[in-house]
């Protein structure tokens, strides 16, 4: 899935990739928004511990690279491949194609939106977050805040009723967890505050222990 390029592929292969991926995901089991409790501090907000490629939520947030079209690194443990890895490969041939017509790299803190394939949410939204390398500036603090407003902007234009965020730029771009989750939490309830016609359900997913307790602590819940 790596080191595919991005090329169609036929209807025989895709449907064996599909039949396998779609059975390995609900293998380990598939979670639907409607059964995360709110959090405590917001019921627009909720945390869900777990991998985001089996949350059906719809629309989760993929933190790519300026590239967009995945990591190519093999066995790599981000989410990008995770992500892509799950899709199938027609997110990859999606992305490139998305990218040739753009002519330029994906700029920081803007978002696009594609098909979701053999997930069980229906569109996944691409962001690229800022490289901080352990030292955020304030410019970065600005771009990450803009990547969580972005995605819910395009959430809104596509209609979307919830969305799954990722820990965008926390992972080897180098944004330290604790403030790039206060960035995140606080970016998302002021721009719900300013849509409150949107109704839009918003998922902090974790999948460390560590991102787990930080956002326990910003969301009001009580351990």
């Amino acid at each position: 899935m790596n080191t595919r390029e991005p090329l169609p592929a036929s209807t025989a292969f895709l449907a064996v990739q599909d039949e396998l991926l779609q059975g390995l995901i609900a293998e380990v089991g598939i979670t639907q928004v409607a059964d995360i409790a709110p959090a405590p501090a917001d019921a627009r907000l909720a945390l869900w511990q777990g991998g985001i490629t089996t949350l059906a939520a719809d629309a989760i947030v993929n933190a790519a690279n300026a590239g967009m079209t995945g990591c190519w690194q093999p066995l790599h443990g981000c989410i990008d491949n995770a992500i892509h890895t799950f899709s199938g490969v027609q997110l990859r041939l999606e992305c490139a194609e998305l990218m040739a017509a753009q002519g330029h790299p994906e700029p920081t803190a803007h978002a696009k939106v594609t098909g979701a394939y053999n997930l069980p949410a229906q569109r996944v939204i691409h962001t690229v977050g800022p490289i901080a390398q352990g030292c955020p500036s304030d410019r970065h603090r600005r771009e990450l805040a803009q990547c969580y407003t972005a995605c819910l902007d395009a959430a809104t234009a596509e209609n979307l009723g919830s969305i799954a965020f990722c820990c965008i730029s926390t992972g080897v771009f180098g944004f330290p967890r604790a403030e790039a989750a206060a960035i995140a939490v606080c970016a998302v309830r002021t721009w719900l505050d300013e849509h409150p016609e949107a109704h839009l359900r918003v998922i902090f997913n974790v999948f460390l222990d560590e991102d787990a307790a930080i956002y326990r602590e910003f969301l009001g819940y009580s351990d």
